[in-house]
């Protein structure tokens, strides 16, 4: 009898390991879209709860009826093989996600065992959401949600940056962008600043004749530019000591007053008004064939 409980039991903890540990294949996820087109997110282990998903279904919705954008969304407990860039790619490629003439689709893929969230562009979407962008709003909007298994709010508020970032309306999400240009002006303006001081210094103490010690004793005779590096020149100057004649050359930086310093990039606009759903049934949609190749980005939580 002892035997035949352990034997029911080894099974039974088998059978919840098994169950426990499901991967899912590319075939395996149900394409929602297919039966009802305003419907984008396939949720098979109900990771995300009804209203989050009804919130995600929504705004992909207004987004392809404002943009042409097709979105898929996948939250599964597993995928086979665990690589997360692999599966959201072939994601969108095997199931044609994006418009064929304009490649313009979108795959974001949670799996909550490999603990990532991957987003996967298609070609023509690439230059509209670059992979920088989507690394950003992972980070900032997603990861620390999802970190802590508060799966609806890190995915619809994912989900909501996107949109905003596509349709214009969160431009402040490429301020990271603003923010690199802002670190090379001030590391421009350190370095400036410490020409100006030695500068001075120079003119207090550097003044002085390394020959016969007098002081306000140099005169500067000649000068040659040697070099021209972000936005700053080095001069190779010559200096003829006054009292006894002795000939100093030294090196010397200024400002270049031609220097334009890094270059402000401009926020990609989609435009369109606002819409509603209405009542009554939908009938199935399709995705138009779009074709990826890599691009998109990835974070762990």
């Amino acid at each position: 009898m002892r035997k035949l409980l352990f034997i029911i039991t080894f099974i039974g903890l088998l059978g919840g390991i098994s169950l426990q540990a499901k991967e899912y294949t590319i075939k395996d996820i149900p394409m929602v879209h297919l039966q009802d087109r305003t419907r984008y997110v396939s949720n098979p282990d109900n990771i995300l709860s009804p209203s989050a998903v009804a919130t995600m279904d929504s705004i992909l919705y207004v987004l392809e009826e404002k943009t042409g954008i097709q979105t898929l969304v996948v939250a599964v407990s597993g995928i086979e093989g665990g690589d997360c860039f692999d599966f959201a790619y072939r994601l969108g490629k095997e199931m044609g996600v994006g418009q064929k003439e304009r490649n313009n689709g979108l795959v974001i893929l949670l799996s909550t065992d490999e603990r990532c969230i991957q987003f996967a562009t298609g070609y023509g979407l690439e230059g509209v959401l670059p992979d920088a962008i989507c690394k950003r709003i992972q980070s900032r909007y997603m990861v620390d949600h999802l970190g802590k298994e508060d799966w609806d709010t890190g995915m619809v508020e994912g989900i909501r940056a996107v949109n905003g970032y596509l349709d214009g309306s969160m431009e402040n999400i490429g301020g990271n962008e603003e923010d690199d240009d802002t670190a090379i002006l001030i590391f421009l303006a350190f370095i400036f600043g410490s020409i100006i001081l030695f500068s001075l210094i120079a003119a207090y103490f550097g003044n002085r004749c390394p020959k016969c010690k007098k002081r306000h004793a140099l005169q500067r005779v000649s000068s040659q530019i040697v070099s021209r590096k972000l936005g700053v020149i080095t001069s190779e100057v010559t200096y003829l000591c006054k009292y006894c004649g002795h000939r100093h050359v030294t090196k010397e930086q200024s400002s270049d007053p031609n220097f334009r310093g890094p270059r402000g990039g401009s926020t990609i606009f989609m435009g369109g008004g606002g819409f509603g759903r209405g009542g009554g049934g939908f009938s199935g949609g399709s995705f138009g064939g779009g074709s990826f190749g890599g691009g998109g980005a990835g974070s762990r939580f």
